[in-house]
């Protein structure tokens, strides 16, 4: 597998939660995560921040966020200039889909679960 340097966005220590699911999974292919969430911690070896950070190298950035929560993170996930955005299971936007063409940064409506368990991440 490619690496893929990857920020999940919308990280939740809750092991029910999706987010927690990728991170796990993210981690155990070897994939190099970073994570922005709500409550600072570390988990699976990853820290999940807090704060916007001007990370440097992301290809993918999969979104775990609803499309209200996405709008005060618009400009600083493009200015991130990602290879590409997952759009995660309800957290599908079109207006957000509209700015990353604006940025010719494509995006994807899947799961990250999926992508990782059929080796196509």
């Amino acid at each position: 597998m490619i690496q893929k340097k990857t920020l999940v966005f919308g990280a939740s220590l809750n092991t029910d939660r999706y987010s927690n699911i990728a991170l796990e999974r993210l981690s155990s292919k070897a994939i190099e995560v970073t994570a922005f969430g709500l409550k600072k911690a570390t988990i699976y070896g990853i820290d999940i921040d807090t704060g916007l950070k001007a990370y440097q190298d992301i290809h993918t950035v999969t979104l775990y966020l609803n499309p209200k929560r996405q709008e005060a993170y618009y400009d600083y996930l493009i200015g991130l200039k990602p290879a590409r955005v997952i759009f995660n299971p309800g957290s599908e936007n079109p207006v957000f889909y509209g700015l990353l063409n604006e940025a010719s940064i494509p995006y994807e409506l899947a799961c990250t679960l999926v992508l990782l368990s059929t080796n196509q991440y």
